[in-house]
């Protein structure tokens, strides 16, 4: 099935539709090359009507883009380190690093986790649901970093996506928020749905599909907070959607916040040591998938399974300790360490 993209331009100036293209930097938009490539095989539509690269976008302009099928590729095994937290024969969990891409695409077709779980699990992988992603019945975003399932058979990988159809499966997150949520617990629902303007962003909307977050402040800082974040839906950037929509985007994340908002909540004399921080050590937004919970499939056996955030993480904890901390608080990390480590 071919993919289609739409983009609606709503800029004041009049820009070239390749250069616009180019600047919004959609994944499966990988090169000026390739944008070229199907703008000279009329997969790029402007108001319906083919155009040329040179083509100039005025305001309200709709941009349609039909994408080529994609053809299977040579899953490459590579050895790149994963931190497997429980294995079966049917499933495994890891903990994803932050910067990790789930599985090839445009642009992307190797040093994925796809290649890295080939290299460790080899044969016993699922075919996947999609082309090119054996093992996948989740994912999570590029930049967040945590659990998630691999599945090592077809079997165990259909009875795993009934257990997401159903809601069966619990995930919670960590999320250091831009500013402390009021009030400090609380569920978000909207429907999602992808932006309008730029097809690498999602959306609160009318439309879209139903989503449910339920958050929950467990830190205090000056300005900013470390929240829980449970999700009973797993839409596309939902956790980074819903607490941009509170007004309390999730630090580090360039999409849906910036660093000069940041900024903005802090003193005058902070302003420089947060752009500092931002640039030089939390280059990702700061979302940790710390906990999946749910009932094996196959064997019956309840899995509870924890970890702690990676370091990055972490020291922008204890960054947030050391300037904005908060008078007779625990230490994030003996926090964390409560929580990841409590009955096991």
């Amino acid at each position: 099935m071919q993919k289609k993209i739409t983009v609606l331009f709503n800029k004041e100036e009049q820009i070239r539709v390749d250069k616009y293209l180019v600047d919004l930097k959609i994944q499966e938009l990988y090169s000026r090359t390739f944008i070229e490539k199907l703008v000279a095989e009329d997969r790029i539509l402007v108001n319906h009507i083919p155009v040329k690269k040179s083509f100039l976008l005025s305001i309200g302009d709709e941009i349609q883009i039909t994408l080529p099928e994609p053809e299977p590729i040579e899953i490459v095994p590579q050895d790149i380190p994963l931190d497997v937290i429980y294995e079966d024969e049917d499933l495994a969990v890891i903990n994803k690093q932050p910067g990790l891409i789930v599985h090839p695409g445009f642009g992307n077709p190797d040093h994925t986790l796809v290649n890295a779980i080939v290299f460790r699990f080899g044969s016993e992988l699922s075919s996947g649901r999609e082309i090119n992603r054996p093992g996948i019945v989740h994912r999570l975003d590029r930049g967040t970093s945590g659990l998630m399932i691999i599945a090592k058979n077809d079997i165990a990988q259909s009875a795993i996506c009934d257990l997401f159809a159903n809601r069966q499966i619990k995930k919670s997150y960590l999320a250091i928020t831009s500013g402390v949520p009021e009030p400090p617990e609380g569920a978000i629902e909207t429907n999602i749905s992808r932006d309008p303007s730029n097809p690498r962003k999602m959306c609160v909307s009318d439309s879209g599909k139903w989503a449910l977050s339920k958050y929950e402040v467990i830190k205090y800082f000056h300005f900013f907070a470390l929240c829980k974040v449970e999700i009973e839906t797993g839409r596309m950037h939902q956790i980074r959607v819903h607490l941009a929509h509170i007004n309390y985007p999730v630090l580090g994340d360039l999409l849906y916040n910036s660093r000069r908002y940041v900024q903005s909540l802090v003193p005058d004399n902070m302003k420089k040591k947060v752009n500092e921080h931002l640039r030089e050590s939390m280059l990702r937004q700061a979302l940790h998938a710390w906990n999946i919970h749910f009932i094996h499939p196959i064997s019956g056996k309840e899995l509870n399974l924890k970890c702690l955030p990676p370091e990055d993480f972490m020291q922008t904890l204890s960054w947030l300790d050391r300037y904005f901390g908060v008078d007779n608080e625990d230490s994030s990390e003996k926090l964390l360490h409560s929580m990841v480590y409590a009955q096991k």
